[in-house]
């Protein structure tokens, strides 16, 4: 095994080859059944609860489609600009697993229901990469083994493993596209991307939420190398089931530089499928790439073909949401923001928040401020996404209301917040529980304001003496004394005028 000191450097690795990949994306899809039976796919129930003969393999059982589950691939492939086959088949992939309990999975292998399209892709410093697609096609998902005992968790070394069909069944749709080649030393940023963008684009039709945390979106990194300037494809890795954008990166990074260390000391690059390490960012080898013919597959016997018809497809076409790519470049301009600051905005997962919380009546710039500050500090703290936050974009607006009108300062909009996310109510109820609230009250103010200048008069002097910036000190007594319920803004206005100076 390559271990990481044995790595050649990415710039080395880069003047030598050319990295050639290609990514395999699973999406698992938000139908309420599964993929050929009846069973729900709720999350959370005991295992092997939710299971049938048909899901078990049972002998005599015959599957069904789930039709949703059709109509989700038709969606994907077609936002994806592929063709819609207009007759195709699920076949039997061949071969024992233990999380297989037919022996076989359901799938489709030279007859895909979406092929031949692609998917324009945004780098971080805007440059657009347009990433072509194979295929997009349907099966369905395998069980769960947990190997219990040894050190890594994985079946090597444990003393017993336990498995739970609730996952087997579940509909998946497999996307894979065409080699990526011409993006040089770019190129993990490219994956990185490609699946960001992919998933924003699954979001964004309402097929699955998408959560590579659960699992819902996975990633195949097939990566390969080939001398520079040369035209014959490498012997490829296929790095399984990486689970963040993030991983997705440090995986064909990694590989690239393994690859170029056992190529150029004169290695052999083995097909093989790699598991990846989140604590080290390396990959070690798992098992022998099967090639499709070891898969036996032929088409499956029990399931009459799928022909969709044209009228359906272009029904579905018409229904598509705008593309992401589109959709942030007409929010950038409204909103009037750098592409770096909406590539911020989209790494923090806060586009639908902001917009949601728009459309409840804040303006472009509260939204932002409040979701790409307080709210993204709270969501990097708790470990959650965004839109996962006990908080609702209307409650947001809210708290940009009470700010706008004057109710509120920002210090105790962030404490309204902090109510809201800690389950104390809404921002009205956590306003009125905690006593925040502006003294808006003239003569408390002015009272509060001679009391500061009173008691600081060095202070006073020094502002009379022209050293207006002085005043930061007499606004904080003030605040202070109103436990920070004074618009400072306004308490700087009353000290300047009790003391005759000017701003300017």
């Amino acid at each position: 095994m390559v271990t990481v000191t044995e790595l050649e450097s990415y710039e080395d690795a880069l003047a030598s080859y050319d990295p050639v990949m290609g990514l395999e994306v699973h999406v698992e899809l938000g139908t309420k059944t599964k993929m050929f039976c009846g069973c729900s796919t709720e999350l959370g129930a005991e295992p092997n609860a939710q299971t049938c003969p048909i899901c078990l393999g049972m002998p005599g059982s015959l599957p069904v489609v789930n039709a949703t589950g059709v109509e989700s691939a038709i969606k994907i492939g077609l936002a994806l600009h592929c063709e819609i086959a207009e007759w195709c088949r699920f076949a039997r992939k061949n071969y024992f697993y233990p999380d297989m309990p037919k022996n076989f999975q359901t799938s489709q292998y030279d007859e895909p229901i979406a092929f031949n399209g692609y998917l324009d892709v945004q780098l971080e410093d805007g440059e657009v990469f347009r990433v072509e697609i194979e295929r997009a096609h349907m099966e369905e998902d395998t069980g769960k083994s947990t190997h219990v005992g040894g050190a890594t968790g994985r079946i090597h070394g444990a003393q017993h493993s336990l498995l739970d069909y609730n996952r087997a069944g579940i509909p998946l749709i497999e996307i894979v596209t065409k080699p990526i080649t011409g993006a040089g030393e770019r190129a993990p940023e490219v994956a990185r991307a490609y699946v960001a963008e992919l998933r924003e684009l699954i979001k964004a039709l309402g097929v699955s939420e998408a959560r590579m945390e659960m699992g819902q979106m996975r990633c195949d990194v097939n990566l390969s190398l080939m001398p520079k300037g040369g035209e014959k494809f490498g012997t490829r890795s296929e790095t399984k089931n990486v689970n963040s954008l993030r991983s997705v990166e440090r995986a064909a990074r990694y590989e690239i530089m393994r690859h170029a260390a056992v190529l150029s000391s004169g290695g052999t690059i083995i097909q093989e499928t790699r598991h990846f390490h989140e604590d080290t960012g390396s990959t070690t080898s798992g098992r022998v790439k099967e090639e499709a013919e070891d898969y036996r597959y032929f088409p499956e016997p029990d399931l009459v073909p799928v022909a969709p018809s044209r009228e359906w497809v272009e029904e579905l076409r018409a229904g598509l949401p705008e593309q992401p790519l589109a959709r942030r470049n007409r929010l950038r301009e409204q909103w009037g923001v750098s592409a770096h600051d909406m590539q911020s905005i989209l790494n923090a997962g806060a586009i639908d928040p902001i917009v949601a919380t728009i459309e409840a009546g804040a303006d472009a710039a509260s939204a932002r401020k409040w979701w790409m500050g307080e709210l993204a500090r709270s969501a990097n703290e708790s470990g959650k996404a965004l839109e996962y936050l006990p908080i609702t974009p209307a409650q947001v607006a809210r708290v940009a209301e009470l700010v706008t009108s004057g109710d509120l300062n920002d210090k105790m909009a962030r404490q309204v917040i902090e109510g809201v996310l800690a389950g104390e109510g809404t921002p009205d109820e956590v306003v009125e529980k905690r006593g925040l609230k502006v003294v808006s009250d003239e003569g408390a103010l002015t009272a509060a304001v001679d009391e500061a200048i009173a008691g600081n008069p060095g202070v006073a002097d020094k502002i009379r003496g022209g050293k207006v910036q002085a005043a930061g000190a007499l606004v904080g007594a003030v605040m202070k004394a109103t436990r920070g319920q004074a618009d400072a803004a306004r308490v700087k206005e009353l000290i300047l005028e009790k003391l005759g100076v000017s701003e300017g």
